[in-house]
């Protein structure tokens, strides 16, 4: 079984997230999704997330191409995970290109493109210019 991972906050599901997750999933026969807690996004990403851990998991398990939601609770956790769940693929969005390439000496890096025209910060800003 080849398994593939990718991290992430999922806040405001849509649809750029599926498509990562659709093609994270091409990548193999198993898709582990790393959800960012909420202490971890606020602390060390600096991110306030619409909806919290319990939701943004319930959301990403009802996407088909995701077979098991673990939580994110620091940026050191990679490589144990990537250990424990003997991961084959590891999967970012390019806008993380190069940070992650020292995965390789544990498994397959990739990185895909992002999907134009959307992400979770332009549908936050949209929002804010169309209650104002």
């Amino acid at each position: 079984m080849r398994r593939v991972i990718t991290y992430g906050t999922f806040d405001l599901l849509h649809y750029g997230h599926i498509n990562l997750l659709q093609n994270a999933k091409e990548q193999g026969d198993y898709l582990i999704v790393a959800l960012s807690e909420d202490e971890f996004n606020e602390k060390c990403k600096n991110k306030k997330c619409y909806f919290n851990y319990d939701e943004r998991k319930r959301l990403l398990e009802a996407v088909r191409f995701v077979d098991l939601v673990i939580p994110e609770k620091s940026w050191e956790q990679k490589v144990h995970d990537i250990e424990l769940f003997q991961v084959d693929v590891f999967v970012m969005g390019c806008d993380w290109k190069g940070r992650f390439d020292f995965m390789a000496e544990h498994c397959e890096v990739m990185y895909f493109p992002r999907t134009a025209m959307i992400s979770t910060s332009q549908i936050k800003k949209d929002l804010k210019n169309i209650n104002q």
